[in-house]
């Protein structure tokens, strides 16, 4: 069936802002549909409040609204853009509630609007937990047995009847949220209660724990004639009971028997052809380990984590295809992109295995607990090719730059195997590692099997990685010993260890011998069929299919790896705008990168693509066979700019700012100096390497002091230190990790922090804006709402700050992008640090000023200069409307992690407000953000004593708005002192009524709690902050966050019609005038 003639202009919902469960694979599906249906000449138009991603960019879509995504903004923007139709399966949880709200609503219907792709109907069978159960039960699959419950007392009764441990998932929510596995009636009571307040419907659903099973997912596509294919099938190493998103995950699945595997495809197929969906979809089953007993777990109608995972795995564009299936084709009519002869009808098949593994944020939040449950933790993953398992896992291990290179990155050799397998019971991220050290002590598979429930394949997988571990360590180094370890893809740096010898000597016996590696292509057909747009993975042992020739000239793009806190998706955007410039110019682009949720590993960015670790070794095995004219380092965040040296000790030009400048910046002696030259100050401080030496600094400058590490990206690491003691206490957990770079003490000045983002081409500077944190000095800025153009600071200092900008871009000579952070206390100006590459305010800057910076750079670093691109040096005239970036965190999901905002980054993605007023973008900035208040007006304040002053002022505006306020001892005392009515409530350990209990009671709209310093997990702050957050009420920590959301409530009042602002015109025009 061709295309439907009824569709001519699309309303795409984004997934707004990136948070753990819902990160970048969504954008990489959105993008790439934005761009499927743009090649099919429809009109597209997309709402997203993700400032960062690629998505929201003036060339993916006709108009962009990056706006707050809640129904009364859809709303206004249909009757705005009168679309015909919408598309709600790209953004992933949030833009499916969004489309389910509209269409329940008869919104849709009134305005003409048809759900494209997915129909409501269909939605609701799979999303509803009851309606699902009841459409399995018809088709006779297999379910858990189970209840929806929407009460805790139904959930607990259940659950005595079919027996603990049960599992609770509540209905419409992602990543697992407010879900977890009760093993009795106080956990049941618990979860049900967070997750009864999380689901959109107030449900749960109670059913029989299945943990131990194999968990299996098989991605579908389905097009309106009935057509179905599997695109993919997937196997969690994990069993049941571990989120799938914290899973390591294998594709195609290893241990299925082929009676098994045909038995879910049947079933999946079944279950996709009942639902009647149309476009891709994921099945996810348990299977018992012996029996053929299977059940479903769940169904997800949308483009889900596990599509971005299957579309790299394979090269197969589910969301591209999907889109063009939401149009009316079918399988059959639609061309196999990749290899441009076969049709989307055809399945793909690999000659190959693939390992995903995912990227904990515990190296950030080091107070939390590190158990995998069902509710999801992490950030972001990486993804590796090999031709065997275990080489897949030894690269996907290096790709996480976590400081693992191997299995035994983790020492666990002190414990007896009793102990092991004890610590084994442990479901966390360092189980694997367990398991090898248990088989190093000759532990038995069947005993492992059984208090794991990995399967033995895989048990057998991990023991012959730490045989060879054992003969590179008592064996000699043969070539045959060599060639077998580099197989199972050891790295030298591991080998070198292992055998007690140096990296060169087996580099070198390696090159004498030929043992190179060779690379292979990912071409959805077992190499069938010619690939057109191929990728490329190594291996040790095989053919080479990468061929470097033809005469245009080179470059290389390395990508930024992983998502993480600190290292998100914006050095995605620029590393994907990079390579379009660089195509753009009549270069040949190869990009780096092992990240499959990101844009910049779709098979059509760049000319080829090399899905590897970002490690030296790795890298220099391509060079050596593209050898590239030139690399690019300054867009790939750190990950990119820790391999500069390597880079050119293998002979490869760095373009852009040379090595030299970015060390100047980030060495203290040598930057001081530059700072003398050009006269610009900053803070005292000094460099140190112990905590005795740290102490002197200290005491020298005077408390409070800054205590960091150099060469970091996101703060991490970072801490105010108040007292010699707590010196002692961050030097002990910064060197737990081997420094080779000194340590930063600097004095502490609080003021107010501006931002700048600049190209500059060796001689002159643009600055497309400046920008200015709410929040003072002291909290990292990748966590304070950040306002364009800044409103507070007079031109002299916006002079100063365009002026020191230059000087100190000319004086690190530097070519392309940099980003520097200054400190404004009255007219003065200081400069707090200076980063030579792309930040993660580009996106955000180039967006709302119209100024593609990435581009520019591009260009720069390939000799044009600002001048010839058609701009004016200097600071760009301001645009006349505001834009705030607002931050957004995932506390809920990591419990026990410290969520005080402080110099370490603690955010995971952001949303943007873009309005006339000051006013109205930030309340837009809130709402995007998930802030909708008032609902109950009562309100918690409890601040240190240093704070209680300015406490007074905001508690006055929030009594003024109609807030009940309670408050601590000493709190309330100060404020009913200055004539404001607070309510005294007792702390933690006191008789009730606490602070806890009026938490807890649900009734409360926001806790402002202002952190004493020091990191004490037991003291009433931490708690009444973990409650909060876990309980769903909103808590600042910041009394200038609080005072910015009392002056956004003050004026929600007169914000019935919002003003909306398209990006893309902006980008059109340069600026709104």
């Amino acid at each position: 069936m061709p295309k439907n003639p009824n569709v001519h202009k699309v309303l795409v919902i984004g997934s707004g802002p990136i948070v753990i469960g819902q990160a970048a694979e969504f954008d990489y599906a959105g993008t790439q549909a934005c761009r499927s249906l743009k090649e099919e000449g429809m009109e597209v138009i997309l709402v997203n409040s993700n400032p960062a991603t690629i998505m929201t960019d003036g060339d993916i879509a006709d108009k962009v609204y990056i706006e707050p995504l809640t129904v009364p903004v859809l709303q206004q923007i249909i009757e705005k853009e009168k679309p015909d139709s919408l598309l709600p399966n790209m953004g992933g949880q949030a833009g499916l509630n969004l489309g389910m709200e509209l269409a329940e609503s008869g919104f849709l219907e009134s305005h003409g609007v048809q759900l494209l792709g997915t129909t409501a109907e269909t939605i609701r069978n799979a999303e509803g937990r009851q309606e699902f159960k009841d459409l399995m039960e018809r088709i006779g699959e297999p379910c858990a047995p189970s209840l929806l419950v929407e009460n805790v007392e139904d959930g607990v009764e259940f659950a005595k009847k079919i027996g603990y441990p049960v599992v609770l998932r509540p209905a419409y929510t992602l990543g697992g949220s407010g879900g977890g596995i009760a093993h009795n009636q106080t956990e049941i009571e618990e979860i049900l209660e967070n997750g009864l307040r999380l689901s959109r419907v107030g449900q749960v659903l109670v059913e029989r724990c299945i943990a131990g099973w194999k968990e299996i997912e098989y991605e579908v596509m389905r097009d309106s004639a009935g057509n179905c294919i599997t695109v993919c099938n997937m196997e969690n190493i994990d069993p049941v009971g571990v989120h799938t998103g914290d899973s390591i995950v294998v594709a195609p699945s290893q241990t299925l028997s082929d009676k098994e595997y045909q038995m879910l495809r049947t079933s999946a197929l079944n279950i996709i052809n009942e639902l009647k969906i149309t476009g891709g979809c994921n099945v996810q089953f348990a299977l018992h380990p012996t029996s053929f007993e299977y059940c479903v777990i769940e169904v997800n109608p949308r483009v889900s984590r596990s599509s971005a995972l299957a579309s790299k795995a394979t090269g197969y564009p589910i969301a591209k295809v999907a889109a063009k299936i939401a149009l009316g084709y079918t399988l059959d009519e639609i061309k196999n992109a990749i290899t441009g002869k076969t049709y989307a009808s055809f399945e793909p098949t690999l000659d190959y295995c693939v390992v995903k593994i995912p990227r904990l944020p515990f190296d950030k939040f080091i107070t939390a607990k590190r158990t995998l449950t069902t509710q999801m933790k992490a950030t972001g993953e990486v993804m590796s090719i090999c031709n065997s398992f275990e080489g897949g896992l030894m690269k996907a291990l290096r790709s996480l730059e976590q400081h693992v290179d191997c299995l035994r990155s983790y020492d666990f050799s002190d414990l007896t195997l009793e102990e092991l397998y004890e610590r084994m019971a442990i479901v966390d991220d360092q189980r694997i590692f367990v398991i090898a050290e248990a088989l190093r002590k000759g532990g038995d598979y069947d005993r492992i099997h059984e208090i794991t429930m990995i399967d033995h394949w895989f048990i057998d997988k991990i023991a012959i990685l730490t045989e060879m571990e054992h003969r590179l360590e008592t064996e000699e180094l043969t070539v045959d010993l060599l060639r077998e370890a580099k197989r199972i893809e050891f790295p030298d740096n591991v080998i070198a260890r292992l055998s007690g010898k140096k990296e060169e000597e087996i580099k070198k016996l390696r090159y004498d011998n030929g043992i190179v590696a060779a690379y292979k292509m990912v071409d959805t057909c077992a190499a069938e069929f010619a690939a057109e747009t191929p990728y490329y993975y190594s291996v040790f042992g095989c053919e080479n299919e990468a061929l470097g020739g033809n005469d245009r000239k080179k470059v290389l793009v390395l990508g930024s790896g992983p998502i993480r806190i600190g290292q998100g998706v914006e050095f995605d955007y620029c590393s994907v705008h990079a390579t379009w410039a660089f195509s753009k110019a009549g270069y040949e682009t190869i990009i780096i990168n092992n990240n499959p949720e990101t844009v910049s590993t779709d098979f059509d960015i760049a000319d080829k693509l090399y899905f590897e670790p970002l490690t030296p070794e790795d890298v220099e095995s391509i060079v050596n066979i593209e050898k590239p004219d030139g690399a690019v380092v300054q867009f790939g965040g750190q990950t990119a700019i820790k391999l500069t040296q390597s880079l050119m000790e293998m002979g490869v030009p760095i373009l852009g700012t040379q090595a030299e400048d970015v060390d100047a910046a980030e060495d203290r002696e040598l930057f001081d100096k530059i700072l003398e030259e050009t006269q610009i100050p900053r803070a005292a401080g000094g460099t140190v390497y112990t905590a005795e030496e740290a102490k002197a600094v200290a005491n020298r400058l005077g408390y409070p002091v800054l205590v960091r590490p150099s060469y970091v990206l996101g703060g991490q690491g970072m801490q105010i230190a108040i007292s010699d003691q707590e010196i002692e206490e961050f030097m002990a957990i910064i060197n737990r990790i081997a420094q080779d770079h000194p340590i930063l003490v600097d004095k502490y000045l609080q003021g107010k922090e501006i931002e700048v983002d600049a190209v500059c081409d060796g001689t002159d500077i643009l600055i497309p804006g400046i920008m200015e944190h709410i929040e003072r000095t002291g909290v990292h800025s990748g966590d304070s709402i950040s306002v364009y153009p800044a409103p507070t600071i007079g031109k002299l200092v916006k002079d100063k700050i365009a002026e020191y900008t230059r000087r100190l871009a000319k004086a690190l000579h530097v070519k392309g992008l940099i980003n520097i952070q200054f400190i404004a206390i009255g007219e003065d100006v200081y400069v707090i640090e200076v980063n030579p590459r792309s930040s993660r305010t580009v996106p955000y800057i180039s967006k709302v000023t119209g100024i593609p910076i990435v581009d520019l750079a591009a260009e720069v670093i390939l000799g044009k200069t600002i001048r010839e691109l058609g701009f004016k040096p200097g600071l760009q005239p301001e645009a006349d409307y505001y834009a705030i970036k607002m931050p957004v965190f995932s506390f809920e999901k990591i419990r026990g992690a410290e969520i005080s905002l402080g110099p370490e980054m603690k955010s995971t993605g952001e949303c943007l407000g873009v309005a006339p007023t000051f006013h109205e973008a930030l309340y837009k900035a809130f709402l995007g953000a998930g802030v909708n208040l008032p609902k109950y007006k009562q309100m918690i304040i409890t601040v240190k004593d240093a704070d209680k002053g300015e406490a007074i002022g905001i508690a006055r505006r929030f009594e003024k708005l109609g807030y009940t306020i309670y408050a601590t001892r000493s709190t309330a005392a100060a404020l009913n002192e200055a004539g404001v009515k607070a309510r005294k409530v007792n702390k933690i350990h006191q008789e009730s009524p606490t602070v806890m209990d009026l938490i807890l009671g649900h009734k409360i709209d926001l806790v402002i709690d202002t952190p004493t310093q020091g990191r004490d997990k037991s003291r009433d702050g931490f708690m009444i902050r973990r409650t909060a957050i876990e309980t769903g009420v909103n808590c600042i920590t910041s009394l200038d966050t609080a005072t910015a959301l009392v002056t956004s409530l003050e004026n929600a009042g007169n914000q019935n019609e919002m003003s909306l602002i398209d990006i893309a015109t902006i980008a059109q025009k340069g600026n709104l005038k």
